[in-house]
């Protein structure tokens, strides 16, 4: 059985969400809804839907995701039952008709094979009234690759379209990054276990980006920076052994760059880069690197 999570805070476009589960042709899912303290009250639009598919409602006094995104998922996760797999969707993104009966229908191909599942996506971009093309992926992709892919721009991921075990999910948990920027990106590195992550691009998740979403603001470049740079140093002490010489060097540089756009590198920062080079024995870039941290250490103020 799955259980669909949604931490329900804006009702702007909530209706579609909801009018996209009552489409589902397959309706052996539980939803359920918990409201972060929200000002906009669901519960007259919930009534129009109460008959349509298996939901809870819960309301949460206590506004937390402006303070922790990450746990704010957890609790509305707590709220669910003995559910095997898990998804948690956005309260502005929506499925299209066919999606949770294809998940069946791929279920004996994936079940202990693969903890993470992903449907292909489609972005909507409000500001212009625009949808992407179809975001779709290899059927089985290492998830080191698939973030690799993200990471040149190759593809795109988020939240809404994936599915995830509760036994990942149990054994990892999502990390709190401020805002739970890059949360999700490492969630999939993590909880795919080193099993592949299974796409099932017969299915397309509706992706919304707008002013009113984390994605779409431009008020908190900030926190999303200092997010960026803990994840990327997540990427250098665990995942940079599965890539290789290029990828190491992209990646490695990536992190030193999201430093300095927020500050100067400490110490333990340039003996970090230092020791990866000198780990992977990348002796042209390390002495690159080395001529900079020379450099920074000169003109150190």
């Amino acid at each position: 059985m799955l259980a669909i999570v949604i931490p329900y805070y804006k009702l702007n476009f909530f209706e579609e969400t909801l009018q996209s589960l009552a489409n589902q042709t397959n309706k052996e899912f539980k939803v359920y809804i918990g409201n972060d303290s929200s000002p906009q009250d669901p519960l007259p639009l919930l009534e129009k839907y109460k008959d349509q598919f298996d939901f809870e409602y819960f309301t949460f006094e206590e506004n937390l995701g402006s303070i922790s995104l990450v746990l704010q998922w957890k609790r509305c996760i707590d709220l669910t039952g003995s559910e095997e797999w898990l998804m948690i969707l956005g309260d502005d993104d929506y499925l299209d008709s066919a999606a949770i009966e294809n998940w069946y229908k791929n279920y004996n191909l994936f079940y202990k094979k693969s903890e993470v599942i992903r449907f292909a996506t489609k972005l909507i971009v409000e500001e212009t009234q625009t949808v992407s093309k179809v975001y779709s992926h290899s059927v089985w992709e290492r998830a080191t690759d698939s973030f690799y892919r993200k990471f040149e721009y190759l593809t795109r991921s988020s939240l809404s379209e994936h599915i995830f075990s509760r036994t990942a999910y149990v054994k990892y948990g999502f990390y709190d990054y401020p805002l739970a920027w890059n949360s999700d990106d490492r969630a999939w590195l993590e909880f795919s276990d080193n099993k592949p992550i299974f796409t099932i691009n017969e299915s397309v998740v509706f992706i919304r980006i707008s002013t009113i979403n984390i994605s779409g603001k431009t008020d908190n470049f900030y926190e999303k920076d200092l997010a960026t740079l803990e994840f990327y140093k997540f990427i250098v002490l665990k995942k940079l052994k599965f890539y290789n010489k290029q990828q190491r060097h992209r990646l490695l540089n990536k992190y030193e760059n999201v430093v300095k756009k927020i500050r100067k590198l400490y110490l333990s920062e340039w003996f970090l880069l230092l020791f990866s080079y000198v780990k992977y024995f990348d002796w042209y870039l390390l002495k690159k690197v080395l001529k900079r941290f020379i450099k920074s250490i000169l003109n150190y103020e």
